[in-house]
C-alpha cells in the first residue's frame, strides 16, 4: 500500500533515537489513588451495565520498551495487589458477572503468581487469555499457564521485522514474538495477533497478516496508535486523519485476504467510524456497524494496585473510579462516576466537527480514550474515515498538531489540537468557508 512517508523520512524515522532524553524509559509509577467518592444513588443504568468483558494489568513490570507503550511500562507499580487480593478480586469478578477476562502488563508473566490468578478465573469457568511481546515466554511457561486454565493469547506484532524492533525498543523482539507464536500454538492454545497501526507500520500490515497465519494464529486485532505516554513523545510516527484515505481501502482489501486465510479481524474501537467499509469491517457486529465507547457499559479496566476504571486504556488519574482496597467491585462499579460516565451519555459535550456530525448520536465521537489523551477532554475525534471523507469532499483536510509534551508519567499525555487545510497541506484561503463545527479561521481548533 500506499507509503505516507517518504524513503527518507521512513529511514530518518527507523534510525532516530529515542526522543526526550530528559525522561526516564520507564519512570515509576506514583501512589494508587485511594478513598474516592461514591454516589449514593444506583439507577437502573448501573444495574443494567455489567462487565462482560475484563482486561486487568495484574503487573506493570515488562521486558520490553516499547516506544508507542501508553503505560510507559517497566517497573511495577509501588504496593502491586497481594496474591490474596487478587483472588479476592477474581471472586467478585465473578459475581459481578464478568465472562471474560484478558491479563496484561507491562508483561502478565512477570508476576510470579500469575498462574494462580489464572487458576481461580478458571474455577469460575471465565476463559482467560493474555497479551504478550513475547520477548521471555518459554514452552515450560505456556505449558504451566495451559495447565492452569489459560485458553488463548495475543502477540504483538508491529510490521516486519525492522518496524517492529524499532517501535518495541529491544533488538531482537521481533523473532521472540514469532518464536512466541509457535510456542503458543504448540501448547494448542488459542492463537491472536494485535498490531498497532501508526506510520511506521501502516505499509506493512499485509506482511504482519501472512506471517501470523502462518504461525496458525486465527484472529488479529488493529487499533491506532494513540498519543499517551512514549507515544505522545513521537507524534510524527502517528497516524493523521487524512492518512485514513489510504488505510481504509487497504484494510478492506486485507480483510479479504483474511477471509481466505481464515482470519478474524477484531477492529480496535478508533478504528472507525460509519465509512463505506464500516460494515466490511464489523459485518460481525449484531447492528452491522460499530458504535459508541463501550468503557463502564461492558468493559472493565484493572491496574495492578487496585485501581478499577471503565476501560484499561484510560488515563488513571481522570478516569479512575475507585480502588478495590476501599469498597467493593460492585459498589465501585455502579456508584463512581468515571464509570457512569458513558452509560447515560447523550451528545452535549460532542464539540468541533462530531458536535454537528449526522451519526452524533450513535457515535458520540468514539473511543473516549483516543480524544481524551489527545485533546484533554473526550468529544471530537478527528481519526473518523467518514470525516476524512466530508473533509476531502470539499478540498480540505485535518492535521493534528502537538501543542504541549507529556510530562513523562505513565497514562500521561500531551495537548494536541487540529489544523485545517487544504487537502494538498497548502493554508486555506482566507475567503474559504470552514468545514462545519470548525473555527471559521480555520487555523487551528482545540478544546475550550
Amino acid at each position: 500500500m500506499p507509503d505516507p512517508l517518504t524513503p527518507e523520512q521512513r529511514a530518518e524515522e527507523l534510525a532516530r533515537a529515542r526522543p526526550r532524553r530528559d525522561l526516564p524509559i520507564a519512570p515509576h509509577a506514583g501512589p494508587a489513588l485511594r478513598n474516592l467518592p461514591l454516589l449514593d444513588d444506583v439507577r437502573p443504568s448501573d444495574k443494567k451495565a455489567r462487565p462482560i468483558y475484563a482486561v486487568w494489568e495484574i503487573t506493570l513490570a515488562c521486558d520490553l520498551a516499547c516506544r508507542h507503550c501508553g503505560s510507559r511500562a517497566g517497573h511495577e507499580r509501588p504496593n502491586e495487589l497481594s496474591t490474596a487480593e487478587c483472588l479476592d478480586l477474581v471472586d467478585q469478578m465473578a459475581e459481578l458477572g464478568v465472562k471474560e477476562v484478558t491479563l496484561i502488563g507491562g508483561e502478565a508473566y512477570l508476576r510470579p503468581d500469575w498462574v494462580d490468578i489464572i487458576r481461580r478465573l478458571k474455577s469460575y469457568g471465565i476463559p482467560t487469555t493474555t497479551t504478550t511481546g513475547g520477548r521471555g515466554v518459554t514452552q515450560e511457561m505456556m505449558a504451566e499457564a495451559k495447565a492452569a486454565g489459560l485458553v488463548g493469547g495475543s502477540v504483538s506484532l508491529d510490521g516486519d521485522e525492522e518496524t517492529h524492533d524499532r517501535l518495541r525498543g529491544v533488538k531482537g523482539s521481533y523473532k521472540s514474538a514469532v518464536q512466541a507464536m509457535k510456542i503458543f500454538k504448540a501448547n494448542n492454545l488459542r492463537l491472536s495477533c494485535n498490531t498497532q497501526i501508526n506510520r511506521l507500520s501502516m505499509p506493512h500490515l499485509e506482511h504482519v497478516l501472512e506471517t501470523f497465519a502462518a504461525a496458525g494464529a486465527r484472529s488479529w486485532q488493529i487499533q491506532l496508535t494513540v498519543p499517551m505516554g512514549r507515544a505522545a513523545d513521537e507524534p510524527d510516527v502517528l497516524m493523521q486523519p487524512y492518512d485514513l484515505l489510504e488505510l481504509f481501502p487497504e484494510l478492506a482489501r486485507l480483510k479479504e485476504r483474511a477471509d481466505k486465510l481464515g482470519v478474524r479481524i477484531w477492529a480496535g474501537n478508533n478504528i472507525g467510524y460509519f465509512g463505506p467499509y464500516e460494515s466490511i469491517l464489523r459485518g460481525y457486529h449484531y447492528r452491522g456497524h460499530g458504535g459508541s465507547c463501550g468503557a463502564g457499559i461492558a468493559t472493565l479496566g484493572i491496574e495492578a494496585d487496585g485501581a478499577i476504571k471503565g476501560c484499561p486504556s484510560l488515563p488513571t488519574q481522570r478516569w479512575t473510579g475507585g480502588n478495590i482496597r476501599d469498597a467493593k467491585l460492585v459498589d465501585i462499579w455502579e456508584r463512581s462516576e468515571p464509570l457512569r460516565y458513558m452509560r447515560e451519555r447523550g451528545t452535549r459535550d460532542l464539540w468541533g466537527y462530531c458536535g454537528t456530525c449526522y451519526y452524533a448520536p450513535e457515535c458520540k465521537s468514539g473511543c473516549t480514550w483516543t480524544t481524551f489523551v489527545t485533546f484533554g477532554k473526550p468529544g471530537n475525534n478527528p481519526w473518523c474515515h467518514h470525516r476524512a471523507l466530508e473533509f476531502a469532499r470539499e478540498g480540505k483536510r485535518e492535521r493534528v498538531v502537538q501543542k504541549s509534551l507529556a510530562p513523562g508519567d505513565p497514562f500521561d499525555h500531551g495537548i494536541f489540537e487540529i489544523v485545517v487545510e487544504k487537502l494538498d497541506g497548502s493554508p486555506l484561503d482566507d475567503e474559504s468557508p470552514a468545514a462545519p463545527g470548525v473555527h471559521p479561521s480555520a487555523e487551528a481548533t482545540s478544546p475550550t
